[in-house]
């Protein structure tokens, strides 16, 4: 059977259409699904949409739509847009959907039989667009939410309560126990900080709006609804069927929960809870990334700051787009969005190290052995970098695993560098004037190898560029390939390089004039 691989992104709230944020989430799973099926493992991928909720029942209201329309018409478009950037997802899951509903309704009658949750009265200073209760010492001074800086409610409720008190000391011996349950590891300790201060049960159900999963039947009291994050956290069991008739969870756990660092102790305090009353494995990771900012600020609407991920994807080419959202950033961090970066992104790692180094093979392999592209020699010319790039290519895979895809792309521009001097140190020109074809067709041929392992290995970030990469060296990016040619170090067989156009044409300007209401496209 082949190795599991089972990844999340958050499921995305209705209140506001898709930002940059968003795409950053879904595009680093996706590369991480891309990844292990390159390995060979049999992977899922999970997105959809969070649609409940008392945000989502006021946005549909101003927009005079019921909450059911406003949520299809925004669900549409995350998936529209995941579809137009090539997002392999496996499943879009949708909190209204139907098998969703039951899985919870599951999860609220076993916790409740269980003992793990009663029925009590709730006060406390609640945040609408953030989905949740504050104590009077953790809102400010002037009644606001301390995560999102609104007007908080003081709201009196009857509500069910989930035991979270009980579950205390259990997640921290799981966090003990598991280094990397939470990536990177100075969130975790974020997290035991705040569990060790003491946890508070958890209100888990509504009465001031109706639009969201109502309590079991069983229970008999219709006028609660269940608490949002219960019922959005639930969703990474239900889309494997948890509830249903076809309970199918041999998938779970899952290798990696993706989220922003604003809901991590929604991810890494109540979801893990949930599973220990409902018995179920724990997550293996909840990786946790930072936000994008704009000149430093976060992004708003009201700022007029935004950047449109599909605007830019379009203008600058989605893979360039995918490679710099996480290359120009490590994972965890905040990042600064800016044109020129981009650009210079563009021009320099993709235009000068690795598209000029393709164009180079292509010019020098037609100029001496029209096209063909010999492999014997390789290893009696370049054995030693031959080993180095095997020995580099090792250092790969744990850091995709800790999700620290820039390193894995400075490791991998390591390659490409020592393709680079490789070719200003023989100085096939020369060599050639002085009959030593046979060293400049080895040369070509480690070139060849060179890229050909390369583009295996960028394949999962620049899925597009890389298959042009493969039409031209001849090979396939699959699985048998990355086999043979990244983890088994084989070289490839004789082949007749094609001919491609430059991959990364130079930009010399930024394609968006920049504008203190927004953006607008540069004119041509």
């Amino acid at each position: 059977m082949p190795e599991k691989f089972y990844v999340t992104t958050p499921i995305y709230y209705v209140n506001d259409v898709s930002h940059i944020g968003h795409a950053y989430t879904t595009i680093i799973a996706d590369i991480l699904a891309r990844y292990h099926e390159l390995k060979g493992a049999h992977t899922f991928f999970l997105t959809g949409t969070d649609e409940h909720g008392q945000k989502i029942e006021q946005a549909a209201r101003s927009r005079g739509k019921t909450p059911a329309e406003y949520s299809d018409t925004i669900s549409s478009t995350f998936r529209s847009l995941w579809d137009h950037f090539g997002i392999r997802y496996d499943r879009f899951i949708r909190t209204t959907d139907e098998s969703h509903k039951v899985g919870v309704q599951k999860a609220f009658a076993t916790m409740l039989a269980k003992g793990d949750i009663y029925k009590g009265e709730y006060t406390g200073h609640y945040c609408v667009s953030c989905e949740t209760f504050f104590t009077e010492t953790q809102i400010t001074k002037d009644h606001n939410c301390p995560d999102c800086g609104k007007e908080t409610q003081l709201l009196k409720e009857e509500s069910y309560f989930f035991r979270l008190s009980a579950y205390q000391d259990r997640l921290l011996t799981w966090y003990d126990a598991n280094e990397k349950c939470i990536l990177p590891t100075s969130r975790k300790s974020e997290v035991v900080r705040f569990v060790e201060g003491g946890l508070d049960d958890l209100s888990i159900s509504r009465t001031s709006f109706t639009w969201g999963i109502p309590l079991p039947v069983s229970v008999g009291d219709p006028k609660h609804v269940i608490y949002v994050w219960l019922d959005a956290l639930m969703n990474y069991v239900t889309a494997l069927g948890y509830g249903s008739q076809s309970e199918n969870m041999d998938l779970w756990p899952a290798d990696y929960h993706l989220i922003g660092k604003d809901i991590l102790r929604f991810h890494a305090i109540f979801w893990p809870a949930f599973l220990m009353s409902l018995e179920l494995p724990l997550p293996k990771h909840i990786a946790v990334h930072g936000w994008w900012t704009r000149d430093g600020a976060k992004m708003s609407k009201s700022k007029g700051n935004v950047v449109d991920p599909k605007k830019m994807a379009d203008l600058y080419h989605l893979d360039s787009f995918r490679y710099f959202l996480v290359r120009e950033v490590p994972f965890g961090q905040d990042g600064d969005f800016g044109q020129r970066a981009l650009i210079d992104r563009i021009n320099n790692d993709l235009g000068n190290d690795l598209g000029n180094l393709l164009n180079r093979l292509i010019g020098m392999s037609y100029k001496y052995f029209d096209g063909v592209i010999v492999s014997g020699q390789c290893e009696k010319y370049y054995s030693e970098e031959l080993k180095r790039i095997q020995t580099v290519i090792g250092e790969l895979d744990q850091l995709m695993v800790d999700i620290q895809i820039n390193r894995y792309l400075e490791y991998l521009w390591r390659i490409l560098s020592i393709g680079n001097k490789a070719i200003d140190t023989a100085k096939p020109w020369v060599r050639m004037k002085e009959g030593k074809e046979a060293e400049v067709q080895a040369l070509l041929g480690f070139i060849a190898n060179l890229l050909a392992k390369v583009a295996l290995l960028l394949h999962p970030i620049m899925p597009e560029i890389t298959l042009k990469m493969g039409r031209a060296l001849k090979i396939t990016l699959d699985a048998a390939s990355f086999k043979s040619y990244v983890t088994e170090g084989q070289l490839l067989a004789d082949f007749t390089i094609e001919k491609v156009p430059p991959l990364f044409p130079k930009i010399e300007a930024p394609l968006i004039a920049e504008a203190s209401g927004g953006i607008s496209i540069a004119a041509p």
